[in-house]
C-alpha cells in the first residue's frame, strides 16, 4: 500500500488538526520531492506488488488530473501495480465539477473519498467547509454520472448543531444516492484548532459525548437496515464494497507513506516524515529526509494488534494470537476480557473477540483493558 499525503487546502476546516497549509507556494517543489521520495524509499516495502495507492491530505483534488496521474506513474516505475488496485482521491465536493471529474477519467483514479460531512448550510458554515450544501449533492451525482461506481462519503455527528433529526437526514440523503461505502465520524476537539478556541471562549458549545453516543447508535441501526456491513467502527458497506486500503491498515499490512507528515509501517518498525513543507522538501532534495523512526516492541505489536482488530467485524483471532505472540498473552487476553463478555459488549463468534453494536461504543476503552505492558 501506499499513501500519498498532498498537504494543501483552500481553507482550514475549525476541528482539522492535519498537517496541511493552505498557500500553494511550493506546490510543484512538493510534487518532485514525493517522486523523488518514493526513489529514495523504493525498497522499504518488501512486497513490491502494490494493491491500493491512496491520496489523502489535505485536499489532493486541489491537483490536476495530470499531477495525479503522474505521481501513480512514478509509482509504477519502482513497484508492480496490482491489475485490480484500488486507487482512491480525497476530494472535496467543490473540487468535483463537470470538467474535473471528466479529466480524472484519464486516470487510474477508480475510487472517490467525498467529504461531504453535511447537507445543512449552518453546518457546513460553522465546520469552516470550503463547499456548500448544493455541491455536496452535485458532487456525488456528478462522479455517479461519469460512471464511477466505487464511491464514499464521510459524514459527521456529535457537534452542537447537528440535531437527531438533521442527523437522519443526512443518512437518509447517502442512503438514497445508493453510496456503497459509508464513513462517518464523531466530532473530536483537538488542542490548537479553532474548534478548541472558540469552545475555550465559549463562541459555541463543548461537545458532548451523550450526543456522539446517541447519534453513533442511529448511524449503526439506519445502515444495518439498509444492508449495509459495519466492517469497522467508523465504516460501512454494501455487497462488500470494503476500502481495501483502510481495510489493510487494520489488517496490519505494510504501507508506505510519501509526503510531509505521512506514516509507514514496514510490521517491525514505524516511520514518520516531518510535519513541516520546506524542510521536507529540504531534506529528500539533499536525500538526507527529516524523519523518526521507531522499532516496535513485541508488547507494541501486540496492543497494536489488539486495538486495530478489534475495530473491525473480523475481531481478535484467538488463532492469530496463539500463532504470533504465544499461549501466555492469549490466555492474558482471555481473562480480561471476560467481564466485557459479562456485559455483553464483547461476543465470542467462530474463534474471534468480537464487539457487540453496544460494546462498539466502548471500543478504545476495552482494547486498553486488554493491553499488555511490560511488566505483566
Amino acid at each position: 500500500m501506499i499513501y500519498f499525503h498532498i498537504p494543501f487546502c483552500k481553507q482550514a476546516c475549525h476541528y482539522c488538526d492535519f498537517h496541511f497549509t493552505t498557500s500553494l507556494k511550493y506546490k510543484s517543489e512538493i510534487l518532485q520531492a514525493l517522486k523523488d521520495e518514493i526513489t529514495l524509499r523504493n525498497h522499504y516495502l518488501q512486497d513490491q506488488n502494490i494493491h491500493s495507492i491512496y491520496f489523502g491530505g489535505g485536499t489532493p483534488s486541489l491537483l490536476s488530473a495530470d499531477e495525479i496521474k503522474a505521481l501513480i506513474d512514478y509509482v509504477a516505475k519502482y513497484f508492480v501495480l496490482a491489475h485490480d488496485a484500488e486507487i482512491t482521491l480525497e476530494a472535496n465536493p467543490d473540487d468535483l465539477n463537470l470538467q474535473k471529474v471528466q479529466s480524472l477519467k484519464n486516470t487510474p483514479i477508480n475510487r472517490f473519498s467525498i467529504g461531504i460531512q453535511s447537507f445543512f448550510e449552518e453546518d457546513l458554515r460553522w465546520m469552516n467547509r470550503a463547499h456548500n450544501s448544493t455541491e455536496a449533492e452535485t458532487a456525488i451525482k456528478t462522479v455517479q454520472d461519469a460512471g464511477f461506481q466505487n464511491v464514499t462519503a464521510d459524514l459527521i455527528y456529535g457537534y452542537p448543531l447537528l440535531t437527531n433529526e438533521k442527523w437522519q437526514s443526512n443518512i437518509a440523503k447517502l442512503v438514497d444516492f445508493s453510496i456503497p461505502h459509508i464513513s462517518s465520524y464523531a466530532m473530536t476537539i483537538e488542542a490548537k484548532t479553532a474548534l478548541a478556541h472558540f469552545i475555550k471562549q465559549g463562541k459555541t458549545a463543548p461537545i458532548q459525548d451523550s450526543q456522539s453516543a446517541v447519534q453513533m447508535t442511529m448511524l449503526i441501526e439506519a445502515l444495518s437496515s439498509q444492508g449495509y456491513d459495519h466492517y469497522e467502527i467508523s465504516n460501512f458497506a454494501k455487497n462488500q464494497k470494503y476500502a481495501k486500503h483502510n481495510t489493510n491498515y487494520w489488517l496490519g499490512k505494510h504501507y508506505l507513506g510519501i509526503g510531509p507528515s505521512s506514516h509507514s509501517f514496514n510490521g517491525l518498525s514505524r516511520h514518520w516524515n516531518i510535519s513541516n513543507n520546506a524542510k521536507y522538501i529540504e531534506g529528500i532534495k539533499n536525500e538526507k529526509p527529516f524523519a523518526e523512526s521507531e522499532n516496535l516492541s513485541f508488547y507494541d505489536r501486540i496492543n497494536e494488534y489488539l486495538m486495530t482488530s478489534l475495530r473491525t467485524m473480523w475481531g481478535i483471532s484467538l488463532n492469530t494470537i496463539q500463532n504470533n505472540f504465544g499461549q501466555d498473552v492469549l490466555q492474558h487476553i482471555a481473562k480480561q476480557i471476560t467481564p466485557f463478555i459479562a456485559t455483553k459488549d464483547v461476543q465470542m463468534i467462530e474463534n474471534h473477540y468480537t464487539l457487540t453494536n453496544k460494546g462498539k461504543l466502548l471500543a478504545d476503552h476495552i482494547a486498553s483493558e486488554l493491553f499488555l505492558i511490560e511488566d505483566d
